[in-house]
């Protein structure tokens, strides 16, 4: 996951990550990282306007659910 740079001034920021499910537990392994997202682009003045998920499973080893997550921010005026 990335994140803008600084001193960018695009109206719109599309990202994307992928939310994994824990191996031996319900839930995602890796909502701190989204939750980074969300703080990194709001410091950087944007707002999450539109998000959007996708899910598929996984039969490799570790399996596990991936939800992709595709994020739209917004800059506030």
């Amino acid at each position: 996951m990335t994140s803008v740079p600084a001193g960018d001034d695009r109206q719109y920021v599309v990202l994307q990550t992928v939310l994994r499910e824990k191996m031996w537990s319900a839930g995602s392994g890796n909502l701190t990282e989204l939750e980074d997202v969300l703080n990194d682009q709001a410091a950087r003045g944007y707002r999450l306007h539109t998000i959007t998920t996708a899910s598929s499973g996984s039969s490799g080893f570790g399996g596990g659910d991936r939800i992709q997550a595709t994020m739209v921010f917004e800059k506030v005026t």
